[in-house]
């Protein structure tokens, strides 16, 4: 398990550096973390400054997280993902392996997004979608796999997002349609 810093918070009962294989070297994680009860973090980890987890949260391994994170109660990152710096995962979020997520992100609550074009029907590739910076995503909504979601775009909540995303642009509906940002959402997430 990796070694405690004085200025950490993490509970005795998560897990910090789970192995996977014979090989893995434990995760490696900034300053002042927060890890709460229950969460599992795993070997070829790197997570930047101030992470601060819910409780049970999972983050898989040869993933990469930037600074001032929240990973959020339930939260699942399935591994092999890449997380810029002022992500904001709320309770439930699902990230699969194979995705790219840029910096000041917003998954809603049990908002999912998939990898697997065919589940169990045919081999294919894992493709995660792609969020690009200042992107949110409202609650229970969907992004199929290889889907890009422009930089400040909003996906509302229930969408299902079948096809890429332009740049400032309202995805809403199932499957989404695009409208026009409004102006009360321009501008990007908070820093």
């Amino acid at each position: 398990m990796s070694e405690r810093k004085a200025d950490t918070a993490i509970s005795d009962r998560a897990t910090v550096g789970h192995p996977y294989e014979t090989e893995s070297r434990e995760p490696v994680i900034g300053t002042n973390p927060t890890i709460r009860p229950g969460t599992i973090i795993y070997d070829d980890v790197v997570i930047g400054d101030r992470l601060n987890t819910g409780h049970f949260a999972l983050i898989r391994e040869r993933t990469e997280i930037g600074d001032d994170a929240l990973v959020g109660t339930n939260v699942t990152i399935d591994g092999t993902s890449t997380i810029g710096s002022n992500a904001n995962f709320q309770t439930g979020a699902y990230v699969p392996a194979e995705t790219t997520i840029g910096d000041h992100v917003f998954l809603g609550p049990n908002a999912v997004l998939t990898n697997d074009p065919y589940p169990l029907r045919r081999d294919a590739d894992l493709e995660g979608p792609s969020l690009e910076d200042h992107v949110s995503v409202g609650a229970n909504a969907t992004i199929l796999p290889g889907v890009t979601v422009g930089r400040g775009s909003f996906v509302a909540a229930g969408a299902v997002v079948t096809r890429d995303v332009p740049q400032q642009t309202l995805a809403i509906g199932a499957p989404a349609s695009h409208e026009p940002l409004p102006d009360s959402l321009c501008g990007g997430n908070a820093e």
